[in-house]
Parts: structure tokens; C-alpha cells; sequence
């Protein structure tokens, strides 16, 4: 039996945060369920869009991002917009241990900033995959309890 139980997020990049919040809130009416600050710069440079129980697609500013994280500062082109893709698993630490005993690399088990518990690995071309297990407290968990589907969506 697998212990990954589903796709958790996709991140994105981009140098407009606003139209691309809008496009997936206003265009695609998903609700926004929470951002992510920068504690000593003030406001937001991430966004998390719900896109149904706890799976979420999280748009960061490239900048904000790369000031919080250190992360590459080069310019976004089409197709490097794309930062990794997470997947949410049950026992976090016997999923990394099954994976190096399979002859994984994974990295440690550490508490991210959203309060749920992630690991990193990558796939042979070198995509980064956060493996994600969610606490009772986590904002992914208090988010999902809280959004309210868009006008239409309701039993759909």
C-alpha cells in the first residue's frame, strides 16, 4: 500500500504576482486560502490558492521568494516558472527511510514554514519534490477547514 495519499501542491514563480493571484482566483474562481509573509520585510510573497480538500497550488513572488529563501534571482522565461511539485505522505520519516533502503536521496525531515513536516527529493532530470506530512495545526489543514467553495461549486 502506497503511503503517498495525494498530490499536495504545485509552486509557481513569477515576477506579477497580482494577475496571476487574479487569474486563478477571479478568471478560474478558486479561493485564495492563505499567504505567506515575510516576517522582517513586512507582507505577503506567497499565495495559496485551494483547489479542493487539501491540494493547493502555491504562487510565489520570485523576488520576495528569493529574499525569504535564498532562492536564484535569474529571470523567469517560459518555462522555468516551475519550482517543484509536493506530495502529501503519512509517516514522513518511515517514507524517507523506505526511500533510501529503495536507494533514494532524501534530504531530512525538517518543519517548514506553513507548520507541516517536508523532506526533498529529486527525480532523475532533477525535479525537486516536496514530500509533505501535515500536522493538525498546519496551515493547510486550518485553510481547508476554512474555505468556502466558489459560487456554483456547491455538490458539484
Amino acid at each position: 500500500t502506497s503511503m503517498i495519499r495525494q498530490m499536495a501542491h504545485l509552486q509557481l514563480i513569477t515576477d506579477q504576482p497580482p494577475a496571476l493571484v487574479g487569474f486563478y482566483t477571479e478568471i478560474l474562481g478558486l479561493s485564495l486560502a492563505f499567504t505567506v509573509d515575510d516576517d522582517a520585510a513586512g507582507g505577503s510573497f506567497g499565495w495559496v490558492i485551494a483547489c479542493g480538500a487539501q491540494t493547493f497550488i502555491e504562487i510565489f513572488d520570485r523576488r520576495g521568494a528569493g529574499s525569504v529563501w535564498g532562492n536564484s534571482q535569474e529571470p523567469l522565461h517560459h518555462g522555468n516558472r516551475y519550482r517543484h511539485m509536493a506530495l502529501e505522505v503519512v509517516d514522513l520519516p518511515a517514507f524517507c527511510q523506505t526511500l533510501r533502503q529503495r536507494g533514494g536521496t532524501v534530504s531530512s525531515v525538517t518543519m517548514g514554514r506553513t507548520g507541516s513536516w517536508q523532506a526533498w527529493v529529486k527525480d532523475p532530470d532533477g525535479n525537486d519534490i516536496e514530500l509533505l506530512e501535515y500536522t493538525p495545526t498546519c496551515a493547510w489543514v486550518r485553510s481547508a477547514a476554512a474555505v468556502v467553495p466558489p459560487l456554483g461549486d456547491a455538490g458539484s
